[in-house]
């Protein structure tokens, strides 16, 4: 064995893995550096606006929203499918300052004259493909700044603030230990043919780190029971993670691997709000049944 180790030492070394280059691709697929600094920017942004300047975090979830259904439209256009771009901005503006000033009421009319601007400006273009187009406006809208405009009626509520900033608290603890136990430990994957790199375990990982961050939101924050933190932790992963979910199975529908490439590190701002869109009604639907009397 001796002889044979001197004959032909490269056989008997230890494989090493190429060391990692900076700025490459962590195990997950994401340039780590890039995504923690984007994500610290932008939550000091959101928490900023939302303790100190309201409106102005009305403005920047308003703009949010517009690179949203901005980045929707160019991806359907890689399966030829237009929708009409200055009525869906102009509506992806209008619904959230609605929803801010005027509450549910003013939502609901706000959407429906949207869907109804959508229809108009459409039927007058003689381009074909109208019924795509308006199917792919209408439901861009849902998806994106309709759904984003809960919390808007969040912050409407006394104490809005603290409830918006809870639901923002909640769904970064489901990002960040669903990834961290995903990475570590994640061999089962949820959806192998949407999203084959999220896993059950990220999914334990995300639901009991969220569970703590809930339970110390309840007590320190919403001055509620801890049951009501727990129940609220539970839903928004549920939420957050099927909107997760929907989106990988859109992108994969049209072929496509990021909404975007304005974030670093996150790939576009859709990526980013995907568990936001679906999170948000589902705190507001929680605040009007667990706190009755809250809405």
């Amino acid at each position: 064995m001796r002889e044979a180790r001197k004959r032909s030492p490269r056989l008997f070394r230890r494989s090493r893995r190429p060391p990692r280059e900076p700025g490459a691709p962590s195990r997950a697929g994401r340039n780590l550096p890039a995504a923690i600094g984007v994500g610290v920017g932008l939550m000091i942004l959101v928490l900023g606006g939302l303790l100190f300047f309201p409106l102005a975090f009305v403005a920047l979830v308003t703009v949010l929203g517009v690179l949203g259904v901005l980045e929707v439209s160019r991806a359907l256009a890689v399966r030829r499918i237009g929708m009409p771009l200055v009525p869906a901005v102009a509506a992806s503006v209008a619904l959230p300052f609605a929803a801010y000033f005027g509450g549910a009421e003013s939502l609901a009319f706000a959407s429906v004259f949207s869907f109804l601007a959508l229809l108009l400006w459409r039927s007058l273009d003689p381009a074909p493909g109208a019924p795509r187009a308006v199917m792919a406006g209408a439901f861009t809208l849902l998806w994106v700044p309709f759904m984003l405009s809960f919390a808007m009626l969040l912050l409407q509520l006394p104490g809005g603030y603290l409830l918006i900033a809870t639901l923002l608290l909640l769904v970064v603890a489901n990002d960040t230990f669903g990834y961290l136990v995903g990475v570590l430990f994640g061999k089962h994957p949820m959806a192998p043919k949407i999203s084959p790199k999220k896993s059950w375990e990220g999914f334990g990982g995300s639901v009991g780190g969220a569970m703590v961050i809930g339970a110390l939101c309840a007590v320190f924050l919403l001055d509620q029971p801890l049951w009501v933190g727990l129940v609220l932790a539970v839903a928004i992963v549920a939420a957050a993670t099927a909107g997760d979910l929907a989106e990988s199975m859109i992108k994969r529908e049209l072929g496509v691997k990021d909404m975007g490439t304005m974030l670093p590190g996150h790939g576009g701002v859709m990526d980013r709000l995907d568990s936001v869109v679906f999170a948000s009604p589902m705190a507001f639907l929680l605040s009007a049944t667990l706190v009755p009397g809250l809405i």
